[in-house]
């Protein structure tokens, strides 16, 4: 349990309800120390144009790459404003994507009918992989019952096992990822760990699951780290830290061109994150992701702390709904309200509480962000 005297940072929102914040002597935490340090200077370059023609050299390393080839890159396509948006740039750039969309149960009729228009639209092939119900429903529901704070891991898990695999499977050398420090570079490691542990997972669903995982799809260090990069040659490129990105003209943009509807906070498109980030982090944890997004977007020039604060007086979404989406999870859960209200109220574990392969894992992260273009 977190006994600190509450402090927020006075640069941007975050807070001690992040238990390993630090702060200098102006009160300025560690989060906003780090941006600072090692991403403002790509950022405000992004921002004036400055990196645009490393975007055009990238464009083109990635056609020459694909050329002779159905598609010269691949990404995930979520519905969400940042793949949406990766989207519409790189049909814009004149590249040849192959979107590939993890269907996990999950999603909102709004985000179906994003990516339906997006597709459409911009002419671009999809591929939608539908996950094995009762082994994802098993899967998720053992993550509560862990009490773990991250307990979105088994769609986060599953999406880069897929994308990377129909890369293999076409020849793709580029993979466009949405990731960008404009909007998300904030997020504090305790609030979660990080998905891409397969014996965190499978510790888990071997203590709490019930259904064996024949079809679910699972990465592990060396197909993830090794085989996918150096071997087969696949290489992540992020697109969105080379040119002005702005979230809220992002949102203007992808109105206008390709039917896009928003569907309230950063990741919602998803009925389950929704619930997750919206309702179970804060009830059980005290997380709130919207200090991380809202704090992001302060320190990249695009939002004023004062709206920031101003937007966490609001509940993290409709209380009405938050009722109704809990009904829904439980149900498709399998459980009862009251169950899944029980559950809710075991004690809250950490993920060390679990086996991991953390220290093999960081190893991998700082190979992989040596090697992976900004």
């Amino acid at each position: 349990m977190n006994t600190r005297a509450y402090q927020r940072c006075t640069s941007c929102v975050m807070d001690t309800t992040d238990p390993d914040i630090t702060f200098n002597e102006q009160g300025v935490c560690n989060h906003c120390q780090r941006y600072d340090l090692m991403v403002r200077d790509v950022v405000d370059r992004a921002t004036r144009g400055e990196r645009l023609q490393e975007l055009d050299a990238m464009v083109e390393r990635i056609k020459a790459a694909g050329k002779g080839k159905d598609y010269d890159c691949i990404m995930g396509l979520s519905g969400g404003v940042d793949s949406s948006y990766v989207a519409y740039t790189a049909k814009r750039l004149g590249l040849r994507p192959l979107a590939v969309h993890f269907d996990s149960g999950w999603n909102s009729e709004l985000a179906v009918n994003n990516i339906e228009n997006i597709v459409k639209r911009l002419g671009i092939d999809l591929y939608t992989h539908v996950v094995n119900w009762e082994e994802m429903r098993d899967l998720q529901l053992a993550f509560f019952k862990a009490s773990v704070a991250n307990c979105d891991i088994p769609t986060d898990h599953a999406f880069p096992a897929i994308l990377l695999g129909q890369a293999a499977r076409h020849g793709i050398k580029y993979v466009l990822s949405g990731a960008n420090y404009a909007t998300e570079f904030i997020l504090p490691s305790a609030w979660g760990y990080q998905s891409g542990d397969q014996r965190h997972l499978k510790d888990i669903h071997k203590k709490f699951g019930q259904a064996p995982l024949r079809e679910y799809p699972t990465i592990g260090f060396f197909k993830q780290y090794i085989w996918y990069p150096y071997i087969r040659g696949i290489k992540t490129v992020k697109p969105l830290n080379y040119l002005p990105y702005n979230k809220f003209d992002a949102k203007q943009v992808i109105t206008q061109e390709l039917g896009w509807r928003d569907y309230g906070g950063k990741h919602y498109e998803s009925i389950f994150t929704r619930f997750f980030q919206g309702y179970y982090l804060p009830t059980k944890f005290g997380y709130d992701k919207r200090l991380a997004h809202l704090s992001s977007l302060i320190k990249s020039g695009q939002l004023s702390r004062e709206a920031a604060l101003e937007e966490l007086q609001r509940p993290t979404y409709d209380p009405e709904l938050q009722a109704e989406d809990k009904k829904f999870v439980a149900k498709k859960l399998g459980v009862s309200v009251s169950e899944l209200d029980e559950i809710f109220a075991r004690p809250r574990k950490d993920y060390t509480d679990y086996a991991s392969n953390k220290k093999l894992l960081d190893i991998g992260l700082r190979v992989k962000r040596a090697f992976t273009k900004l």
